[in-house]
């Protein structure tokens, strides 16, 4: 049985509190989704580090119920936080 979008956002935010959190399912079949987490906790880390949080959220699902995840992260980039970096479209610098 495939994983619901909601879930796989409550995962994330459990882990990541401060996290905002953007979840499209790319197929229209539950098992194929892009994700965009823009965090504070992912200032200073690369991009590797910044996605390995993200994946350990899902505790071991992805493989399993969740297929596949296109991952974009980045941190906020000031006021109004949500449209920073590393978000399609949205201000400031690329992922680290």
């Amino acid at each position: 049985m495939p994983m619901d979008a909601h879930d796989i956002e409550s995962m994330i935010k459990a882990a990541i509190p401060d996290a905002e959190v953007t979840i499209r399912d790319l197929a229209g079949d539950g098992d194929h989704y892009a994700a965009t987490v823009i965090s504070e906790s992912f200032r200073g880390k690369s991009r590797v580090q910044q996605h390995q949080i993200v994946y350990q959220s899902l505790k071991g699902q992805m493989g399993g119920l969740l297929h596949a995840l296109a991952l974009q992260t980045g941190v906020p980039s000031g006021p109004g936080a949500p449209g920073g970096p590393g978000v399609p479209g949205g201000p400031g610098v690329p992922d680290a």
